[in-house]
């Protein structure tokens, strides 16, 4: 059982498994009945672009200020499940966060990765640029790996549900307890 200090833990999801990753990610926030905050649709509904374009506009020291003022929000949350990228991460927001609770990053081996955007993207699969799009997304995302204190959870073999409940048993244990009634 959780104890009452646990409540205020948030989790701090990242990593890639493939184009169904939203879903996971909402899910897991379902079923641990936490707030979901996607860090990198914040930004871009602040910035009313996304990360990409903010870089290529104006820099890499403006994205980097407007990653900050969202990081400054989203650190003041408690309970909460917060989606974003390794890549993120690893520019300055990792020891923020990792003082709000565990940072679960989600990986998949490149194979099912692989497997799950073919059946996603269909014939665009087979397009080199597409594919090499997807896998460049995968190996940004994958950057934060092998950092201290990050746990991995591979969802190789699971669909989204079980992917959800490995990721929500996951938090619970780095908690310190087995249930969360929310």
């Amino acid at each position: 059982m959780l104890n009452a200090s646990n409540f205020d833990q948030n989790l701090i999801l990242t990593g890639y498994i493939g184009p169904t990753q939203l879903q996971v990610s909402r899910r897991t926030a379902e079923l641990l009945k936490m707030r979901y905050v996607d860090f990198e649709r914040r930004l871009e509904e602040f910035a009313e672009m996304p990360a990409q374009e903010i870089r290529a506009i104006y820099g890499e020291a403006r994205l980097k200020t407007l990653e900050d003022g969202i990081l400054s929000e989203i650190s003041l949350y408690r309970g909460a499940l917060i989606a974003i990228s390794g890549e993120t991460l690893l520019r300055g927001a990792l020891s923020t966060l990792r003082a709000t609770g565990p940072i679960i990053c989600a990986v998949a081996s490149v194979d099912a990765v692989l497997q799950r955007l073919h059946l996603a993207m269909g014939a665009r699969f087979h397009d080199p640029r597409e594919r090499d799009n997807a896998i460049g997304q995968m190996r940004r995302a994958w950057t934060i790996r092998g950092q201290a204190d990050i746990i991995e959870v591979d969802t190789s073999k699971l669909n989204e549900l079980q992917s959800a409940e490995l990721i929500a048993s996951s938090w619970r244990a780095a908690v310190g307890g087995t249930e969360w009634q929310g």
